[in-house]
């Protein structure tokens, strides 16, 4: 996946003389990438337990409508319109959950559903008009910018926590008496990290500074990948997606971690749909159309199965910036909508049946 994004860079670096990797542009790029990657974070949780949420694009264009609600028509402040958002979202991915769960419903048939009905009760609540955003503090969460001292400081902290997580990493092998590791992937293991730090706070810095999507994305991602990899619940959901009924007889909860992954996904459907109303600056009835299929496009590419039990928030995310890099590009290179459709279609199919000879091949 790294070396599909970095030839993918390069190809449109030369084409277009070089704006693509431009300050502004790799900004705005790494910006637009939020929303996906945040969704397939949650999606990823969803896929790997055997099961898909097709509703998190109308889940992100009802929720984002409430937050433009509450403060346009109810007047309130920005704290309970955010707060509002997420619980909408939340509570609607738990309502899903509940009927995949404990009803044995479908996930494709309930979610399916949801896309239906959730677009359709954001266009009965708005009445087909666009909603604007009141609070610029509102705004500056998809807008804002950090300072560029406050950047170089998180870099730094970054870079410690790097070294620290290593380091506690290489004592814990020796408690547990695995020995010691390599040097040279002690090495690696703090160097290229830290290198990436560094190079992406200096590239934000050239233009801006930190985009406050970015930020909040590295927060969930680094949160859902401890939650995932580091954590029994995490396990449990692979457990699960790979093989249920093994995983139901060794004492996993599956219907409680099911409703679990439909939950977060719905928590972090409700985050994205602040910062998509943000940026945007307004909430709009057919706002986050598609956005599902774009993150289960990035969590295939990024080599999520869909049959269940295997993934990885890292390929995830990597997956939403390979299709943001798509669309940035060819939005450069001024390909016509149809056009792009029928890459990212392609690149879709070809990843699905990658995974699948792989799984034939392994079987």
């Amino acid at each position: 996946m790294v070396i599909a994004l970095v030839i993918v860079w390069a190809i449109f670096a030369y084409t277009t003389d070089g704006v693509f990797l431009e300050a502004r542009n790799f900004s705005n790029l790494m910006r637009q990438s939020t929303i996906t990657a945040i969704l397939s974070v949650g999606m990823l949780m969803v896929i790997v337990t055997g099961h898909i949420d097709l509703s998190v694009g109308s889940l992100v264009g009802i929720a984002g409508g409430v937050a433009a609600v509450a403060q346009a028509w109810l007047g309130w402040g920005l704290e309970l319109s955010i707060l509002a958002s997420l619980a909408t979202a939340l509570l609607i991915g738990a309502l899903q959950g509940f009927l995949v769960a404990y009803l044995n419903i479908p996930a494709f048939i309930v979610t399916l559903g949801g896309l239906l009905a959730w677009r359709g009760a954001i266009k009965g609540i708005s009445q087909g008009n666009t909603i604007p955003v009141q609070i610029p503090a509102f705004k500056s969460i998809g807008q804002g910018y950090i300072a560029a001292a406050v950047g170089i400081a998180l870099a730094i902290a970054a870079v410690i926590a790097i070294v620290g997580v290593a380091l506690w990493r290489e004592r814990s092998r020796r408690r547990h008496g695995f020995g010691s590791g390599s040097q040279f992937r002690l090495a690696a293991r703090i160097l290229i990290p830290s290198i990436l730090v560094v190079a992406l706070v200096w590239a934000f810095n050239r233009y801006a500074g930190v985009p406050v999507p970015v930020l909040i994305l590295v927060v969930v991602a680094l949160a859902g990948a401890m939650l995932v990899e580091g954590t029994t619940f995490g396990r449990y959901l692979y457990a699960i997606g790979g093989n249920t009924d093994a995983a139901r007889l060794s004492g996993v909860n599956v219907r409680r971690h099911t409703l679990a992954a439909f939950s977060i996904m719905g928590a972090l459907a409700g985050l994205a749909s602040i910062i998509y109303t943000a940026r945007v600056g307004s909430a709009a009835p057919d706002a986050g159309r598609l956005l599902e299929l774009d993150a289960i496009a990035a969590c295939v590419i990024g080599g999520t199965s869909l049959m269940g039990g295997r993934g990885s928030v890292q390929g995830a995310c990597l997956g939403a910036l390979f299709m943001a890099s798509l669309d940035n590009g060819m939005s450069l290179e001024n390909y016509q909508d149809f056009a792009q459709d029928i890459v990212k279609g392609i690149i879709l199919v070809a990843a699905v049946g990658i995974d699948m000879i792989g799984r034939r091949k392994n079987g």
